[in-house]
């Protein structure tokens, strides 16, 4: 049964594309997850799945269980969230195994915790600890390392917007991270929280008049990955769909869970969790169409006495999310990463590198690139 590949999760929105990837590339892949019917029919509506060597095994969600299941593998890739929750049995399960760790996640909170929790083991071992590996996070912090290729740049101003339909597991992470987190940004090398009574925020959107409807979205990965980074004092970083009715909703509807959440012990706030992300969608979304769902990736760097701004366009986010890690564990299986321990994709795998695989798939533009010094 074992695989140099493990996919946690096969049977999401998210696993089912990192699976097609991995066929595209010829990667042999065991895809696990907690109920073996739904990951069997997940994987076998994968065009051509049958040109690869795959496996599929039902697994219960325990450290001991995911241990035996990974056992074998060089890399785990996990979808199974939100990671907060449900991550940490993976990664132990992973230390287990000698294997390297990647992640979807959309958890501040989640990867502060990795990285103080396990960030050391890792890199003892030599492997790679990479939660947040997504296009939400990574194409941004592309576009952020683009800008820093311009010495004496220091604050980075970050957003994000999609076109895109919400899965489960995304409704189920905003609702974790408005129940259980708080988000920051950084400021001088600091952790500062966001006000959490803000509210949206209007954002000026490269390329169309209208302005843009914005969230902290948990606080995102770019202040935890550049917390460490010696040429970064401040990072901010805000995201939000292009659809503005959606974001106005967003408010609302996190507002209803924590009101019904109030005094309630985490077991009960999990169940509500659960049943309002259900509620908004608790069907497969549709697959994308590179037509309508659109990426946006925008980054202002500054300094004293310079500025940069850059902005990455692309399509099918979800797409663009499932190849980055498959890049990923191309490169772990023929290859050390450029850092072990807790890393992001681009300082374990080189931002050039990833823009690289997402632009010879047609899923990003040539970044475009203003500097002014």
């Amino acid at each position: 049964m074992s695989k140099p590949v493990v996919v946690y999760g096969a049977s999401g929105y998210t696993g089912r594309l990192i699976c097609e990837y991995l066929r595209e590339y010829g990667i042999p892949f065991l895809a696990a997850g907690r109920d073996a019917k739904r990951v069997k029919e997940a994987v076998d509506a994968v065009p051509g799945i049958d040109t690869v060597d795959y496996e599929v095994v039902e697994v219960e969600h325990t450290e001991a269980a995911l241990t035996e299941a990974f056992t074998g593998a060089k890399v785990v890739l996990n979808t199974v969230g939100p990671f907060s929750r449900h991550g940490h049995e993976a990664v132990r399960a992973s230390l287990n195994v000698g294997a390297h760790y990647t992640d979807t996640n959309g958890e501040q909170d989640w990867m502060i915790d990795a990285e103080a929790r396990y960030g050391a083991e890792f890199a003892t071992q030599g492997l790679l600890l990479s939660p947040g590996i997504a296009q939400m996070y990574t194409v941004g912090e592309i576009a952020a390392q683009i800008c820093l290729e311009t010495p004496g740049l220091d604050t980075l101003d970050i957003e994000v917007f999609w076109k895109g339909y919400p899965t489960v597991a995304s409704t189920n992470t905003i609702l974790t991270n408005a129940a259980f987190a708080k988000a920051y940004y950084l400021e001088q090398n600091e952790y500062v929280e966001w006000p959490s009574d803000a509210g949206l925020y209007e954002l000026v959107v490269p390329g169309q008049h209208e302005l843009g409807l914005a969230l902290p979205w948990g606080g995102t990965a770019h202040p935890v990955w550049f917390r460490k980074d010696p040429r970064v004092a401040s990072v901010r970083a805000l995201g939000g769909v292009f659809n503005r009715p959606l974001m106005l909703g967003v408010p609302q509807i996190v507002s209803a869970a924590l009101q019904q959440m109030e005094g309630k012990s985490d077991e009960e706030k999990y169940r509500i969790v659960d049943e309002f992300s259900a509620q908004v969608r608790s069907e497969m979304p549709p697959r994308e169409n590179p037509r309508i769902n659109i990426s946006l990736d925008s980054v202002h760097a500054s300094g004293p006495l310079g500025r940069a701004h850059c902005v990455i366009h692309g399509n099918c986010n979800y797409k663009q999310t499932a190849l980055l890690n498959v890049h990923a564990a191309v490169h772990l299986l023929q290859d050390a990463p450029r850092r072990v321990g807790f890393a992001s994709g681009c300082q374990a795998f080189g931002h050039r590198e990833l823009l690289g695989t997402l632009r010879s798939f047609g899923l990003v533009l040539d970044p475009i690139l203003e500097v002014h010094r």
